[in-house]
């Protein structure tokens, strides 16, 4: 369990349920070796005596597979996905080493490995190819951004030193039992823009008239489209608390895949497939703002069973992310090692000293020699799904204009595209677990009365009525859903106003640029703190510099991220939809895999047995026997 994850951070807003039944349904049965008396009854001093049960322990897997509570992985104690658990896997495997021969099936050579006739290696590499991992790491701009507001740095800057920290010389491979680091640290961002793409043209496709509805039991699968109003499915925390809680969501919700997901299923399908290395030998870890992205890299949808052949999955699935660690966690990770986070070189890693994907292309796609700046602050922190998809709507509109009005709070937005007095789309932004409650009671169906002569309209709840009601929240084609108030760079791993002082005197940097010391903040300081966050979030350095080598170091900048594929035309807010879409199709010809295999996902409804009367084994059995066909 992760040192900084206690019962302090349950401020998820929603409270932990009553009753856990996995530690128990997993705990053996108690086999007993006693040869006394079997019906002597047993004293206190016998019972206090006799052998302590083994602790319980519980999984992330295990949290996913039952509904007896719904909150968030703050409230969860786990012992997986911690900065501790990247620190023993770097310890406990060498990196496979480099170059390695691509695999073309006939010449008898895998990750420079020769195989003889008999089946054997030569031996050279063979503790190499059974216990070593190619490491890599990816990045969201939500925890760089919360570095950028503690250290007084750039975003840019901020992601430099994490990659310095990951993969560059005065990081991570100077400790260790092998000197094991990450070899490629990707920009989440990328994958993001794809994400956006993506979404976009799902919901089109949506909105359609010959969109084919989700049959009942088919709710939530990956091959079915969703229904209006389409909910973002990016935000792990939402989804669990659908999932559990709220089935009738199900077929609301937007099928493709988070850009940690997209990432993590890219980086393992193609390395997979270009050095002929099995899933389990590459070992990916996610930096990501809040816990609760641990519960989606947990997820058995988000595995290699989901892109591999099923010939190839002799060996069980592995996770597509297998780690998760938020920016608090990196700064443990980094002090555990003796390294000052503060002292890192803000510069990239030389390209002298980089290991190209092995892929040109995919290269080109996720290491950009510049990127583009977060969206603008009317997108939101959350990554500007919505935006992106009014935009999108807006330039197959033209003359038309975005209106925004702000909702009951803060966290509540209605956006609108309108050409004159026409209302051409409507959508809406609901962050935070209080606007979400709302906006599911509002979708939730009808009950019809069965009383003789009663009215077949919807029964009575309170804001049933109006823009606020029922009707008004299946108005909006799409909403945007975040469980965190404020958006993801209010995630629950982000560096909290409270912390930063301390996280500063344990770098040795303290207040920085006239920052006030703040003894015991409140939440007017953290109110203003999470203003810098997004300030970091939202702002970036248009220069360009170069690196030790003469080459133009990763830098902020505006311009479309098309790599000279794309027409004006067909760019959108800077991405353009074309290169997207021609790389999304490289990938999917490179691995031999469906793409809507690789963007998207499924949900399901997840039942729990607390509270429910248990079956007997007498009942169990001929359940099972009637289903078979046979019976008593």
């Amino acid at each position: 369990m992760s040192a900084i994850l206690s019962a302090d951070d349950l401020n998820d807003f929603i409270s932990p349920g009553v009753a856990c039944i996995k530690p128990i349904e997993t705990l053996p049965a108690e086999r007993s070796t006693d040869s006394s008396n079997p019906y002597e009854v047993t004293t206190e001093d016998k019972a206090a005596a006799s052998q302590p049960r083994a602790p319980a322990q519980i999984s992330l897997t295990d949290c996913l597979a039952c509904s007896g509570c719904v909150t968030s992985a703050e409230a969860v104690l786990v012992s997986l996905q911690s900065h501790n658990e990247v620190l023993t896997t770097l310890d406990a495997h060498p990196p496979l080493s480099l170059p390695w021969l691509e695999h073309d099936g006939t010449n008898g050579y895998s990750n420079g490995i020769t195989h003889t006739s008999n089946g054997t290696t030569n031996g050279v590499n063979d503790y190499h190819t059974a216990e070593g991992r190619l490491f890599v790491a990816s990045v969201s701009p939500q925890t760089r951004a919360s570095l950028a507001a503690v250290f007084s740095v750039s975003e840019a800057e901020a992601g430099n030193m994490i990659a310095q920290l990951l993969g560059g010389p005065s990081g991570l491979r100077g400790g260790g039992l092998h000197g094991s680091d990450f070899t490629w640290v990707v920009d989440t961002n990328v994958l993001r823009e794809a994400c956006l793409v993506a979404a976009a043209e799902e919901v089109s496709q949506a909105l359609t008239p010959s969109a084919r509805t989700p049959t009942t039991g088919s709710e939530g699968a990956l091959d079915t489209t969703p229904k209006q109003p389409i909910l973002t499915s990016a935000c792990p925390g939402w989804i669990c608390y659908a999932e559990k809680t709220h089935p009738y969501i199900l077929p609301h919700l937007s099928r493709l895949k988070s850009p940690q997901a997209l990432t993590g299923t890219l980086i393992k399908s193609v390395l997979c497939q270009r050095f002929n290395i099995a899933p389990s030998q590459i070992w990916h870890v996610a930096i990501m703002p809040c816990f609760d992205k641990k519960l989606e890299a947990s997820r058995s949808e988000l595995t290699s069973s989901a892109w591999l052949p099923d010939h190839d999955l002799s060996q069980g699935s592995v996770r597509d992310v297998d780690c998760v660690i938020t920016a608090r966690e990196l700064l443990h990770m980094a002090a555990a090692r003796n390294i000052p986070f503060s002292s890192l070189p803000r510069t990239p890693i030389p390209s002298s000293q980089r290991t190209p994907f092995p892929d040109p292309r995919l290269d080109a796609f996720l290491f950009p020699p510049s990127r583009r700046k977060n969206q603008n602050p009317v997108a939101g922190p959350s990554g500007g799904y919505l935006y992106h998809i009014l935009q999108t709507c807006q330039a197959q509109n033209p003359g038309s204009e975005i209106s925004v009005s702000r909702g009951r709070n803060a966290d509540v937005m209605e956006y609108s595209l309108v050409r004159g007095s026409e209302t051409i789309i409507k959508m809406a932004r609901f962050y935070g677990f209080r606007n979400i409650q709302n906006l599911v009671r509002r979708l939730k169906p009808s009950k019809i009365s069965r009383l003789p002569g009663a009215k077949s309209g919807a029964s009575r709840r309170p804001g049933a009525s109006g823009a606020a009601g029922n009707e008004g929240a299946k108005d909006y084609a799409y909403v945007e859903v975040m469980a965190c108030p404020g958006g993801c760079t209010n995630g629950g791993g982000q560096v909290k106003v409270q912390e930063v002082e301390d996280v500063r005197a344990a770098e040795g940097t303290h207040a920085v640029n006239g920052d006030a010391v703040i003894s015991k903040p409140g939440p007017k300081e953290q109110k203003e703190w999470l203003a810098r966050v997004d300030e970091a979030y939202f702002s970036g350095s248009d220069e360009e510099s170069l690196d030790g080598d003469g080459d133009q170091v990763m830098t902020d900048n505006d311009g479309p991220t098309t790599n000279g594929h794309a027409k004006e035309d067909d760019i959108v807010n800077g991405i353009s939809r074309s290169y997207i879409g021609d790389v999304l199709s490289h990938w999917s010809d490179l691995t031999g895999v469906d793409a809507q295999r690789l963007l998207y996902t499924s949900y399901r409804k997840v039942e729990s047995d607390v509270g429910k009367k248990k079956q007997s084994d007498v009942e169990r059995v001929a359940g099972l026997a009637s289903s078979l066909g046979g019976g008593w």
